[in-house]
């Protein structure tokens, strides 16, 4: 397999083939994100998406999922999209689930029908990064769109019948705004009520705007007890009919994992015993992205 860079997918596609379909990442403007900076955007060439799906026919028989990298593989106009799938399941007709990530841009550019046709194909679920559902916030940090237009861009990867995993970010407001943007989140996560959250802890990273931000005193970094109260905050506004909602990365302070609605109180319950101290949270250490 050939790959450009570094190749970052979700805990939850370990053992996925990783297809790189594109370098980079089509928006790359957000202030907290580091991984594809040194990366120009650009499709790769068919010939070499070809050649690392035959190396996939003889290697990895025994993976049945794909994952579609790099930061939007959704960006690529639907007619390729469509061939590259239909190429997935002539050259590895045993993959059960195709996965990429796709940020509310990429998404904006497909109609219903393009979605629920590349559903048809073997697309199955779709990692898109919200983030935060304060308008303010993701002003802030160079979010494409307002939390409106990335609200209907996540229901109607739910209409098309594609899982939807989402990602949100504590801390990204900072202590001040951070109460704001916990119960907006939690609002927004319900408006599009995804089959899974996963909610991530901020970790500056260095030469990110972000980062400079810090340095110059402009953005203050959360306690972890700020983050768990922001955290418990954005459960408690947040109701998926069901869903999944995780806060077990390892970026994050308290490991948690629920099925809403069923294990929201117990979920509510164990982050007050952790602010209580009744719990020990995870060492400054051993947290990482």
């Amino acid at each position: 397999m050939h790959y450009e860079g570094a190749i970052i997918r979700p805990p939850s596609e370990a053992d996925s083939i990783l297809l790189q379909v594109t370098i980079g990442c089509s928006h790359n403007k957000c202030s907290f994100c580091g991984i594809y900076k040194d990366k120009t955007f650009r499709i790769r060439d068919d010939y070499q998406i070809e050649e690392d799906l035959k190396y996939a026919s003889l290697h990895f028989r025994n993976k049945d999922k794909i994952f579609l990298c790099d930061g939007d593989a959704l960006i690529i106009p639907f007619a390729r999209l469509q061939k590259l799938l239909l190429n997935i399941r002539k050259t590895l007709p045993w993959i059960s689930r195709v996965g990429t990530y796709a940020n509310a841009k990429a998404i904006a550019r497909k109609s219903l029908d393009e979605l629920v046709q590349l559903k048809e194909m073997g697309l199955r679920i779709i990692h898109m990064g919200l983030e935060s559902g304060d308008d303010e916030t993701l002003r802030r940090c160079g979010k494409w769109g307002d939390a409106s237009m990335i609200i209907e861009q996540g229901q109607k990867v739910r209409e098309a019948g594609i899982n939807l995993f989402i990602t949100v970010l504590l801390g990204l407001a900072g202590p001040q705004r951070s109460s704001i943007h916990a119960e907006k989140t939690g609002i927004a996560l319900t408006s599009i009520n995804p089959n899974y959250v996963g909610a991530l802890s901020l970790i500056p990273v260095e030469n990110t705007p972000l980062y400079k931000q810090m340095q110059r005193g402009e953005f203050n970094l959360m306690s972890p007890l700020e983050i768990l109260k922001e955290l418990r905050i954005m459960l408690q506004f947040t109701d998926l009919r069901p869903g999944y909602f995780y806060a077990n990365h390892a970026s994050n302070y308290l490991p948690l994992r629920a099925r809403l609605p069923r294990d929201k109180e117990s979920a509510l319950t164990l982050i007050d015993k952790a602010l209580s101290g009744k719990i020990k949270l995870t060492p400054e250490w051993l947290r990482g992205l």
